[in-house]
């Protein structure tokens, strides 16, 4: 991360990414509960072709270098390759056959993905306390599915779905990454319009194709599901996922990632009815300090 980065924009950063994590906490929930009424390339597109026409409106006031590819123009295709070809589908996919547990569990994993890939890709360095922070965060996505048992984590049984988690766990991490590149050029909603504007043709050919196979079944509540998906997610969620990919850098935001299952269980808490216990609160407890270990340690350290 750059030194110049001060305390406090890495102290927004840190709320940004979480507002995301939160966005997409009812992202899974969802997209788990549409499998039998839309394919994964079609919600995939709505939820995308709704987000590009909002962020093309916002681009329009940008300066007009940041509305033109220029030398970013390969990285800016790989950002729409892997964060929506690539892995909105593979996570749709993949949540037809597998469970949420297993899903959150092999999520936890990004963070460190993230970072190898980012010190190989961009040469960002990853710090002890990003590692540190990874892993703590691992340590925690575990112990708050398993409510801290180790017999539980034992039993998990995995399936093929599980192998198509992890490879959407990989192309996210490669979104990241390519994102952080593209943002020291440009601004979030550049980076993120320009993207969607390579990849949305792409995958709604795609998805013309999976109609044919998938049928969609519009009822009244998968519309308002697809809605709530268009906008808080994708609008909402990528945005500020981007703007504070732009402070905390790539292997910094990612380890805030692992909060995903903490916010489903708070979710679940307040709007179902849930129990939240004492693991939740000890364990989501480690997942937030590793993150605030990794990022807000680290820039204590430069002061």
């Amino acid at each position: 991360m750059d030194g110049s980065v001060t305390w406090r924009q890495q102290a927004l950063g840190v709320i940004f990414v979480n507002l995301a994590t939160l966005c997409w906490a009812t992202n899974a929930v969802l997209g788990r509960w549409l499998r039998e009424d839309i394919g994964p390339l079609t919600l995939t597109t709505m939820r995308f072709t709704v987000a590009t026409a909002f962020f093309g409106i916002l681009l329009r006031g940008r300066p007009v270098q940041e509305r033109r590819y220029g030398k970013d123009k390969w990285w800016i295709a790989g950002m729409g390759l892997a964060g929506v070809i690539g892995f909105s589908p593979l996570l749709y996919l993949g949540l037809r056959y597998s469970t949420a547990v297993n899903s959150s569990l092999i999520q936890g994993f990004s963070p460190l993905i993230t970072a190898m890939i980012a010190g190989l890709i961009i040469h960002e360095p990853v710090t002890r306390r990003q590692l540190a922070g990874a892993v703590l965060g691992l340590i925690g996505v575990a112990g708050l599915l398993s409510s801290g048992s180790l017999t539980f984590l034992l039993r998990l049984q995995f399936n093929p779905g599980d192998l198509i988690l992890l490879a959407s766990a990989v192309v996210w991490a490669f979104y990241a990454v390519f994102g952080r590149r593209v943002m020291r050029n440009r601004s979030p909603v550049a980076a993120t319009a320009l993207s969607n504007f390579v990849s949305l043709p792409l995958i709604a050919v795609a998805a013309v194709f999976e109609l044919q196979h998938i049928s969609l079944n519009l009822r009244p509540e998968t519309i308002a599901a697809i809605a709530h998906i268009c906008v808080v997610p994708t609008i909402i969620g990528y945005w500020s996922w981007n703007r504070g990919v732009t402070t905390l850098g790539a292997g910094g935001a990612m380890v805030f990632y692992n909060t995903l299952p903490l916010y489903g269980a708070i979710l679940g808490a307040a709007l179902l009815g849930e129990p939240l216990g004492i693991i939740h609160f000890i364990f989501g407890g480690l997942i937030i300090a590793g993150g605030l270990w990794a990022t807000l340690g680290s820039a204590k350290d430069r002061s």
